[in-house]
């Protein structure tokens, strides 16, 4: 079970024993309140990005999607044209952050231990400690999970989401919450196509259902294709000088 939300299968445990359970009413006050407190402080983040001219960009996905792996090729390729900070999030390790310390990146690592996303306080207390570069990129490395990351907003302007060729396509319509609150959606390792059963159109289809205006780039990080179309976009985005 998520120690903050409370999402999981403990969520709906069977047992032997009767007892009364809390009622739904209470559940959804407390979920009320976890999210106002969050949004609070989301729009104190926001503020801080924009006064600074920072693009945060909120990278969200399930396991294995290949988050990190578009974060390293990004920040080799694009190192000298734009100044880059990345904020990892994850249950455990430092792996990721590792990986992502030796392109010369600077980066911070969340562990949100039983947590399943990452929220606005922890973003917070991650950029207090990290001296950001005014017009600059931070990308935000999401705990992978289509759920929970989806009702936090954590002060970025733009949240994209990863889904990639060894998932079902129809991850939008089974986590629409996730395709709608994005603006772009990557269906990467497209160099695996040939080997798996992934209908590329489909998944495009379902995604523009639930979210007609998403923008869908197709991309490999490992053999490139599709990378320069993803730079593109992000340079599109990035804020101008003051």
């Amino acid at each position: 079970m998520c120690a903050t939300c409370g999402c999981g299968p403990e969520s709906h445990h069977h047992h032997g024993h009767d007892h009364t359970h809390a009622s739904g009413k209470k559940i959804v006050e407390v979920e009320k309140d976890i999210l106002h407190e969050n949004n609070l402080l989301a729009q104190r983040n926001r503020g801080f990005f924009e006064g600074r001219n920072i693009l945060a960009l909120n990278l969200v996905s399930s396991p294995g999607s290949g988050k990190t792996s578009l974060l390293e090729r990004t920040l080799t390729d694009m190192k000298g044209e734009l100044s880059f900070a990345v904020i990892e999030g994850d249950q455990q390790t430092t792996n990721d952050a590792d990986r992502i310390h030796a392109t010369g990146t600077k980066v911070t690592q969340i562990n949100t231990g039983k947590g399943c996303h990452l929220d606005a306080h922890m973003v917070l207390h991650a950029v207090q400690g990290m001296k950001l570069e005014a017009d600059s990129v931070l990308f935000i490395e999401n705990v992978g999970n289509l759920v929970c990351p989806a009702m936090f907003d954590l002060g970025e302007a733009e949240r994209v989401v990863v889904i990639s060729v060894t998932e079902g396509e129809d991850k939008p319509l089974k986590y629409p919450d996730m395709f709608h609150s994005s603006t772009l959606c990557i269906i990467n390792k497209i160099d695996l196509l040939p080997y798996v059963r992934f209908d590329v159109d489909k998944a495009k289809q379902y995604a523009r259902q639930v979210n007609p205006s998403l923008e869908i780039i197709e991309l490999s990080c490992m053999s490139g294709e599709g990378m320069t179309a993803w730079y593109e976009w992000l340079k599109s985005k990035v804020l101008q000088p003051a």
